[in-house]
């Protein structure tokens, strides 16, 4: 199996579970509205962050309202209508919470650039509200954690209106070689805002459904080995996938602790950045985070700048490229737009060790799932499930349910694994860090580079449930085996279908990716909505 193909792969299928909490929650559309329903007419369509806390700020809206304009808007668009099926559940609190910020508000306490703004977060990051945390599961059903998650707090703690939990490729598609991206038991298949017969990437698939289709303002996505920015990429918007680190996992449901992070999605870079800076920061819950460099910027809006591209020396991976002719002249037009603005542009190859090290990172996988997965849930003694196995078990019980589209070949693999002491395993760790961390280290010295740039993602390719995903081409791993950040950003459309363009730097260097991926942003405008 290549591995390339499995953790970035994409997302199919109708499907299976009812949304019972996101639909008791929603608001109603009756037929005859449903009918008389224009779901490209929304008033808060590619608003900002910025521009909506001018419009409280002017009293021209509250967070109150802007909240019930995205709940009316997910009641259209994602039960209704398109039926995208990017929120598995709203949030019962959120109209109270947007209240009482709009309190804050006019006694003068404003906590910053996201107070009162509509998020959505992935269905497997711990919140201690009334909403469930399942990674989409079934076997998780009922479950409420005991605790925020540390990005979760510091949302809170931002001003952030918490709107609902997203749809998601369930287990972060980890369970099967064959899944479709975007489908868990509890949500159903998540589907593509642009052509909702195609596949919305995954496994933040829901994240970047909402953001793009405007049911939100941004989104907190997960990723393990693509599952940011190929979603990101295949809708149309803007994502980062941090240092590993920069963000905390702790009270995120894991595949990796060498490779998961959380990170921001937005349809700007602005909004992204925002978000990035808010929720960085070290926790003692999530040794990674004691990695964070003390000069690590506190806030990324401060290199936002649309002249960062000149003199910028950008080295082009081309060998990750070939996989698609029509991605490939979006890359020579993006190159051509780079080198108009005075970057200076250079060819480099990257792809010699990349079986080796994506081999390796299969076993990492296999291992980490195992022992990350039971620690877990061994620290959450409400679970419904305590351990892989038991996961294993209530999949086989279910099967209906929860297996009627694939397997859950990975879950035996991994179960089959020993602990983490094993040679195999720390033989497998070592090989894959070091190689894919020299790739890139290796290619920004040798000639001086300041960022690698490659195509994100291919066209999205039409939902297949008894075959799995189609996915051909990307970038994400280099990154996400050597934990450094990326950012994707849209580069153009394919017959209607939103690529992305992906910035590629060294570690704790998301600055430098945020100065360059804005000024291409601003410089070319490829950020096109879907069309209903």
């Amino acid at each position: 199996m290549d591995r390339r193909n499995f953790i970035k792969t994409a997302a199919i299928t109708g499907t299976v579970a009812a949304l019972s909490p996101l639909e008791s929650c929603s608001p109603t559309v009756n037929k005859k509205e449903e009918q008389s329903v224009d779901y490209n007419t929304f008033e808060l369509n590619e608003i900002t962050a910025g521009q909506l806390q001018q419009k409280m700020q002017d009293k021209d809206l509250s967070s109150e309202e802007v909240v019930q304009m995205y709940l009316d808007r997910i009641g259209q668009v994602d039960l209704k209508g398109p039926e995208l099926r990017s929120v598995i559940e709203i949030n019962p609190d959120a109209l109270e919470i947007a209240k009482q910020l709009d309190r804050e508000r006019t006694k003068g306490k404003i906590r910053g650039p996201l107070h009162g703004i509509p998020v959505m977060i992935k269905d497997n990051i711990d919140t201690a509200d009334k909403m469930m945390t399942t990674a989409g599961s079934m076997a998780l059903s009922g479950f409420h954690a005991p605790a925020d998650a540390f990005i979760v707090r510091k949302l809170r703690e931002a001003g952030a209106v918490l709107i609902a939990k997203t749809n998601l490729s369930e287990w972060a598609n980890i369970r099967s070689t064959r899944s479709s991206s975007g489908w868990s038991g509890r949500g159903g298949q998540c589907r593509n805002p642009y052509d909702p017969s195609r596949s919305p990437c995954g496994s933040s698939s829901g994240s970047g459904v909402a953001v793009s289709a405007n049911l939100c303002v941004m989104a907190i996505g997960t990723e393990t080995d693509g599952s940011i920015v190929c979603p990101s990429g295949i809708n149309g918007i803007v994502g980062i996938k941090p240092t590993v680190g920069l963000w905390s996992r702790h009270g995120i449901i894991p595949i990796s602790h060498s490779q998961d992070t959380p990170g921001p999605m937005a349809r700007t870079v602005t909004d992204a950045a925002i978000f990035l800076g808010a929720l960085a920061g070290k926790d003692e819950k999530d040794p990674a985070t004691n990695n964070i460099p003390e000069n690590i910027p506190q806030d990324y809006t401060g290199f936002l700048d649309s002249s960062g591209l000149q003199n910028a020396r950008i080295g082009i991976i081309r060998d990750f490229m070939g996989f698609h002719s029509e991605v490939d002249k979006l890359m020579e037009s993006a190159i051509s737009d780079m080198k108009e603005v005075g970057a200076i542009i250079t060819d480099v190859r990257c792809s010699e060790k990349r079986r080796e090290w994506g081999n390796a990172e299969w076993q990492v996988f296999l291992y980490e799932l195992k022992a990350d997965m039971n620690k877990y849930l061994s620290e959450r003694p409400n679970a419904p499930v305590r351990t892989l196995k038991d996961i294993i078990d209530f999949n086989t019980a279910n099967a209906d349910v929860e297996m009627p589209w694939f397997d859950q070949e990975i879950f035996l693999m991994s179960q089959e694994k020993g602990d983490l002491a094993e040679k195999e395993y720390l033989d497998a760790l070592n090989e894959s860090k070091k190689l894919a961390r020299e790739t890139i280290d290796n290619a920004l010295h040798e000639q001086n580079l300041s960022v690698l740039v490659a195509p994100t993602n291919a066209p999205a390719w039409t939902i297949d449930l008894v075959n799995g995903d189609h996915f051909i081409g990307g970038s994400s791993d280099l990154t996400a085996i050597s934990g450094y950040p990326s950012i994707t950003v849209p580069m153009g459309q394919i017959h209607g279908l939103p690529v992305g363009l992906s910035f590629i730097g060294k570690a704790w260097d998301e600055a430098t990716l945020i100065k360059l991926a804005f000024a291409f942003e601003q410089g070319t405008g490829k950020r096109i909505a879907p069309v209903f």
